[in-house]
């Protein structure tokens, strides 16, 4: 009985939150699953083979103590050559990533700059430094560079998204300057814009032809377009081993899972195989959502303000009854209700059609 009221409020509120099953026949247009992997039967029965060549099917301990396995160097490997970086470190999930990051790279008389919009598990971690936290108006450089050239830090750290994940609007292309200009650390979150955007699906430095370099941080997560589970990060080799030395996040958990990093890896493999085709179903979907409601679109999230909580579940409900499954956000994730459609590269365009015709029926 402690927490009665506070779970009445939230219900009164319409913020409250639960953890349905939903019926597997429903077109899921809401979850992060962009490339529908995490239904692929073929990348499954990958994994298993390549788990089943070890004596262990589970990392039983931490990294630094002997839970550090050759999936998880193979991975890793992969991903740095791929992305055109140095170093890279698995991590159990996005939000560990995020808080191992945040946690450990900030130190006394630094700086850290936070967009206004950056994901919650860094907003958390940065309550846990000694550094000067700031933030700044989102995706807007000039605001950026107002805070960094006062000056006044021994080195700054700036943490950004590729693609923000309720706006599902692209990182602008200036921050990489402001960011090298002031010698500052760049991190980029590409939990949803890798696997989504660039040529072969990299993510936001490939998009914009950016080449990593020493002050250059990404971070990206397995469970979104790789329809796996985990993190990961890229890094300088001085910083992957700082954070292996740091960030408590790496240190005192358990390594990830030996299946999900080899599921991802299958994965990574497909999206270098297939990657035009992929890239192409994507687009095809984003053009359809500009044309039906007239707005911009540059992710395969879209985005659908609505004039209230109450609005929103409503909407979730008349679709769900048509056959499909919808996000419907609400503060205190995002300051205003809104529809969250993700436009899923698997989901056939004519259902995606019919669901935009339905919510246009109903006045959206």
């Amino acid at each position: 009985m402690m927490y009665v009221q506070e779970l009445e409020a939230l219900r009164k509120a319409n913020r409250f939150r639960e953890r349905p099953l939903f019926d597997e026949a429903l077109t899921d247009l809401a979850s992060n699953d962009y490339l529908g992997f995490a239904e692929d039967k073929t990348l499954f029965d990958t994994a298993v083979q390549a788990v089943e060549q070890y004596r262990y099917h589970a990392p039983r301990a931490s990294q630094l103590v002997n839970g550090y396995h050759p999936l998880h160097a193979e991975f890793e490997k992969a991903l740095f050559d791929l992305n055109g970086f140095e170093a890279g470190i698995v991590v159990g999930s996005g939000f560990l990533a995020n808080l191992s990051l945040i946690e450990a790279l900030p130190r006394k008389r630094d700086l850290l700059i936070l967009d206004a919009q950056y994901h919650a598990s860094g907003v958390l971690a940065s309550k846990l430094v000694d550094a000067d936290v700031r933030t700044f108006a989102h995706n807007d450089p000039a605001a950026l560079e107002e805070i960094l050239k006062a000056g006044g830090y021994r080195r700054a750290i700036v943490a950004v998204e590729g693609i923000y994940s309720m706006e599902g609007d692209l990182l602008h292309p200036e921050i990489f300057d402001v960011a090298e200009r002031y010698g500052a650390l760049l991190i980029v979150d590409e939990a949803h814009s890798s696997g989504v955007v660039g040529e072969k699906l990299l993510g936001v430095f490939e998009h914009y032809g950016i080449t990593p370099g020493p002050r250059h941080i990404k971070m990206g997560t397995l469970g979104k377009a790789m329809g796996s589970y985990g993190a990961y990060i890229l890094a300088d080799a001085e910083i992957v081993t700082f954070l292996q030395n740091r960030a408590k996040a790496i240190i005192y958990a358990t390594a990830p899972s030996l299946f999900d990093t080899a599921l991802a890896h299958a994965a990574l493999m497909r999206t270098q195989e297939s990657a035009a085709p992929l890239r192409d179903a994507l687009d095809r979907r984003m053009v359809l959502a500009r044309d039906f409601f007239g707005t911009d679109v540059s992710s395969p999230i879209l985005k659908i303000p609505v004039e209230s909580s109450v609005r929103a579940l409503e909407l979730k409900r008349i679709a769900e009854e048509a056959g499909f499954l919808i996000g419907a956000i609400r503060p205190p994730t995002v300051d205003s209700p809104m529809l969250r459609i993700i436009l899923r590269a698997n989901v056939p365009l004519a259902e995606i059609e019919a669901l935009f015709t339905l919510l246009k029926e109903h006045d959206v």
